[in-house]
């Protein structure tokens, strides 16, 4: 079985959350983004001088959970894809791994034209994996 990575907005930190789950339960090897915010963080407690260095540590964690995995998975729910997740499909496709979207409603043609395939479900990306 392959593996992926989730990227996506702390937005729907929940719904990504939920996501990896079902596919952890059907035996894939998952990466998720650590939402510092979602988690619990408190990004205005941080003192100003050192929220690039957090923002850095974060951004460097994820692409090195993006080189590990064998896919991209964006959960861009109704075509949104935040400034962070923008970065990350553009790293994935200079990593030239293949990306898949959650959905295909997105204004931005530059995101459409990088996306492998459109994927509602986590049974449904299990294909992709094997």
């Amino acid at each position: 079985m392959k593996s992926v990575v989730i990227c996506g907005s702390s937005s729907f930190a929940s719904e990504m959350r939920e996501f990896a789950n079902k596919l952890k339960e059907l035996g894939v090897i998952v990466y998720e983004p650590h939402l510092y915010r979602a988690s619990g963080g408190i990004w205005s407690e941080i003192k100003e001088s050192d929220r690039k260095y957090v923002a850095l540590g974060l951004t460097h964690d994820h692409f090195y959970k993006m080189r590990m995995a064998d896919v991209i998975y964006v959960y861009n729910k109704d075509g949104y894809a935040g400034v962070s997740t923008n970065m990350e499909i553009g790293y994935a496709a200079a990593l030239n791994k293949p990306i898949y979207g959650q959905s295909a409603e997105d204004a931005e043609p530059c995101r459409q034209v990088l996306f492998s395939g459109i994927v509602k479900n986590p049974e449904d990306l299990i294909a992709y994996l094997n």
